[in-house]
């Protein structure tokens, strides 16, 4: 199917035909290039995107003027499911990496639900995933240290890579210094001493965007008994 959805978490458990009759409904597929929007804040909610690869940051805009950053997206999330509730989409999406997504008309999602009950139910279950994720990261960071709230950081980053296949020890950081600290309500120079402080204690190994985890168990040591 062009979207290769099999690939995706989306069809977990469909019938080949199902999944054949998916990719005939939902077959729009795009490249987003580095930098590039995918979403603007306050657009009308449509469709939703699975990432097929690639990295995407959202972000909303600030009181004061500047731009917060809400979330990071990697080969296998979908993007757009929090505007599901207001009808538009609260913040900006753009790619950090030259990027392809399937695009999923919402309203043929339903309809193919109605006939594909296991889709439902399986995109159900992709939203509460999403939704512990984030409320779980959040509130970890929440009462942490700076070079705990990294930590976490780099630990989730870790935990979603492996489940989708990729090294869980040895990684590029997509994203920038400052785009971390903005996610994790850090200044820049904080950022940059909790790597330096992690690397120093021999936890990882950093060479510019290179990140290698030296030990997951001492860094999960370092915040306790975190579930991601």
């Amino acid at each position: 199917m062009t979207c290769s959805f099999r690939e995706l978490c989306l069809p977990v458990g469909l019938e080949d035909e199902e999944i054949e009759l998916l990719g005939k409904l939902i077959n729009h597929k795009f490249k987003v290039r580095r930098g590039e929007f995918l979403l603007h804040a306050g657009s009308p909610f449509k469709s939703l995107y699975a990432v097929k690869n690639g990295f995407f940051k959202t972000s909303v805009l600030k009181a004061d003027g500047r731009q917060q950053v809400t979330g990071f997206y990697m080969t296998g999330e979908l993007l757009g499911l929090d505007a599901i509730s207001l009808g538009k989409h609260a913040g900006d999406t753009v790619a950090l990496d030259d990027s392809e997504v399937c695009e999923v008309p919402f309203n043929k999602l339903e309809e193919i639900g109605r006939s594909i009950p296991l889709l439902m139910s399986q995109f159900h279950k992709i939203m509460s995933r999403e939704i512990v994720q984030d409320h779980s990261v959040m509130m970890l960071l929440g009462s942490m240290r700076a070079e705990e709230r990294l930590t976490t950081f780099l630990l989730n980053l870790s935990d979603r890579l492996s489940k989708r296949g990729y090294s869980s020890t040895s990684f590029i950081l997509r994203m920038t210094r400052e785009e971390i600290g903005s996610y994790l309500g850090l200044k820049l120079e904080t950022v940059s001493r909790s790597f330096s402080k992690l690397q120093e204690e021999g936890l990882i190994t950093i060479n510019n965007k290179h990140v290698t985890l030296n030990n997951i168990d001492a860094l999960n040591r370092k915040i306790g008994d975190a579930v991601y």
